[in-house]
């Protein structure tokens, strides 16, 4: 299969948050998203875990 399950980690506190797919062969880079964490209690950019 071409998807991937993926961990989206908090950029200021390291804490894993959200889960989502890709596509491996359309997205070869590492996404990055701006989402609210729970930790930080602010919007802050989340990128994406091995």
């Amino acid at each position: 299969m071409p998807r991937d399950n993926i961990i989206l980690q908090c950029t200021e506190c390291k804490n894993r948050n959200y889960y989502t797919d890709k596509n491996k062969k359309t997205k070869t880079e590492r996404l990055e998203f701006k989402k609210f964490c729970k930790k930080c209690r602010a919007h802050r950019p989340h990128r994406e875990t091995k």
